[in-house]
């Protein structure tokens, strides 16, 4: 975006898992330069792309992508010595690898290419750009992946046979996950948010799966945090942007675990005059009917999934009461596939009182034991 420039830092924290396809390079760290704008600069190959996450590929433009929601991510294959990202407007926090070496960190970048040496001008090469930021203020886009003089673009890494889904809130964004201090200001805030990192990312890594995340910092089922007006997580959640319009087009996207973490904005703050639930009871009713609803939803889309439902004991453990109480009326309209996992005992140290890396270490711990415990998560029919 105009004012910024690109800031770049080595980022020791994991990204989701890279798999290396026989005969690729091992692990090279990662150096970023821009690449000048003059003509001689301008030509390449795009490199065709695996996509993760909800993107919105353009057909004029089908190289690049704008997204929103959190945690998308790309990958790539060439052989050579480098290939040049082409990064469009909007603020964003990227992390970039190359073959699993730890990520580098490109930190607003302004629009423009970015030449990423991968340290070999022979080998196969494996790159992977992650989204780690939040972008409720606006989409970005990343008009792709080039290959420059020297360097050939090869066929994409095939798409990973297992998939999850997230569905969330701030915990599930990884909302300041990273920062060593809870106060913080909007600004460490975004620099300390980490999806990649996050619940999400780890349990993704775990399983070596392809994953997606539908979640926004401050939304709830029902009610967002302190009640403020913006459209709750289930009204967002059919569109591919956070305009309200954008459909959503993936045919391919049938998840076999279905992970969903939502409530703590629901029930974290009083109820304040005006709101339209009389008293805590009505929040309850309409949470647990709207919640269960999308439950529901969900399973007409995808018959065979896992639907993994977690909380926290925030808020002297409504949050989980509540939770528990959407899976029991799921359970008794015959839905035996939607379990609950209970995650106590979170230390919350991130940025206002949010789940730090050790606690998405935690949760991901627990949300596996829900997978592992049944052994046919992999194995059923996708829908």
């Amino acid at each position: 975006m105009p004012g910024y420039h690109a800031t770049i830092r080595l980022a020791l924290v994991p990204c989701a898992a890279l798999m290396l396809a026989a005969g690729d390079a091992p692990p090279a760290r990662v150096r970023i330069t821009p690449v000048p704008q003059s003509a001689d600069e301008r030509g390449g190959t795009w490199l065709d792309l695996h996509r993760g996450g909800r993107q919105v590929v353009d057909a004029a433009s089908p190289h690049g992508a704008l997204r929103q929601w959190p945690g998308s991510y790309v990958e790539g294959r060439f052989r050579g010595p480098a290939v040049d990202l082409a990064i469009g407007p909007g603020e964003v926090a990227l992390h970039v690898s190359i073959d699993g070496a730890p990520p580098v960190a490109l930190v607003r970048p302004a629009p423009g290419r970015y030449r990423v040496a991968a340290g070999s001008g022979t080998e196969v090469h494996r790159i992977r750009v992650d989204v780690v930021s939040e972008s409720q203020s606006g989409p970005t886009r990343f008009d792709g992946i080039l290959a420059p003089a020297g360097t050939r673009a090869l066929p994409p890494p095939a798409p990973r046979s297992r998939q999850i889904e997230f569905i969330g809130d701030s915990h599930t964004v990884g909302y300041g996950n990273t920062s060593p201090v809870q106060d913080c200001t909007p600004d460490a805030v975004w620099r300390t948010t980490d999806t990649a990192a996050g619940p999400a990312g780890q349990l993704a890594g775990r399983y070596a799966a392809d994953y997606r995340v539908n979640a926004i910092s401050g939304r709830g089922v029902v009610r967002n945090y302190g009640g403020f007006d913006a459209p709750t997580l289930p009204r967002a959640y059919p569109f591919a942007l956070l305009d309200g319009t954008t459909p959503d087009r993936s045919p391919g996207w049938h998840p076999q675990v279905i992970v969903i973490g939502l409530g703590t904005n629901d029930f974290s703050t009083a109820l304040k005059p005006g709101e339209r639930w009389p008293d805590r009871a009505a929040l309850h009713a309409d949470y647990e009917q709207r919640y269960a609803d999308f439950i529901a939803s969900l399973r007409r889309r995808d018959r065979q999934a896992l639907i993994v439902i977690w909380a926290t004991d925030i808020a002297e453990g409504e949050v989980a009461t509540e939770a528990a109480r959407v899976v029991a009326r799921r359970n008794a309209d015959g839905d035996r596939r939607v379990v609950f996992v209970r995650v106590p005992g979170l230390g919350f140290q991130g940025c206002h009182g949010h789940p730090d890396l050790a606690d998405d270490r935690a949760i991901a711990h627990a949300l596996a034991g829900a997978i592992d415990a049944r052994a046919d998560t992999w194995t059923r029919g996708r829908r």
